[in-house]
């Protein structure tokens, strides 16, 4: 088996989704008592936020690149960025290790494209939903990406920072999430990507009336995969 290194802590939350889902995943494929061999390096979440709200992205690159060597250093074999947002500079980790980063639109868009879907919603960070490094991979993979209208953007993203992040789940917000997906798919989405790595500890399938693409459980499933390949 071979070892999944996360570079985690963005938020921690979804990181403890991430180790969860790759043991749960590899005891279920393999049984017994096995478990996924894996290297978590986790950053403080309010460093990269601040880098991430002043814009200064080389910096957070270089934070995040540290990180890759570091897991690589440990004896990682592959590598999990466990943050949507935060592939905007996942150019800056491949640039630095030579272990392969699985690139979590990547796998998100093959999965889309593997149940025959091409016009699909994408919730996230405000940065995810609305800036081009991960709507452009996603599209050009061949899909249509379609977000929710402003006000619809800050109630999302405001949901994902003020309570997600804090490990805050409320009946209320989930209803909210549900109503902008339904609006989404009234203009004609198909399916709708959970684009931020806490979004599915939130929403479930039954929370939509199309197919929901949950890309941690997604991104987890890919790597194990790999490592048991």
């Amino acid at each position: 088996m071979k070892a999944i290194g996360l570079l985690g802590g963005m938020s921690w939350e979804s990181s403890a989704h991430y180790y969860r889902l790759l043991n749960e995943l590899v005891r279920e494929r393999v049984g017994g008592l096995h478990s996924a061999r894996c290297v978590l390096y986790s950053l403080d979440f309010a460093d990269v936020e601040q880098l991430q709200t002043a814009g200064r992205w080389e910096e957070a690159g270089g934070i995040v690149a540290a990180g890759g060597r570091a897991l690589e250093s440990a004896g990682a074999e592959m590598i999990l960025l466990c943050s949507n947002t935060m592939h905007k500079v996942a150019d800056s980790i491949v640039a630095e290790v030579s272990i392969p980063l699985l690139h979590i639109a990547d796998i998100v868009a093959e999965r889309v494209q593997a149940v025959g879907l091409h016009r699909v919603e994408l919730l996230g960070t405000t940065l995810t939903m609305e800036q081009p490094f991960y709507r452009d991979r996603l599209e050009a993979r061949g899909l249509t990406i379609v977000v929710p209208p402003l006000p619809d953007r800050q109630l999302v993203n405001r949901i994902i920072f003020e309570e997600l992040c804090r490990g805050i789940m409320t009946q209320d917000s989930r209803s909210r999430y549900s109503e902008v997906i339904a609006r989404l798919v009234n203009a004609g989405a198909e399916g709708v990507i959970l684009g931020c790595t806490e979004i599915e500890l939130l929403v479930h399938p039954t929370d939509s009336p199309v197919p929901i693409f949950p890309t941690t459980r997604l991104h987890a499933e890919a790597a194990v995969e790999r490592a048991l390949t």
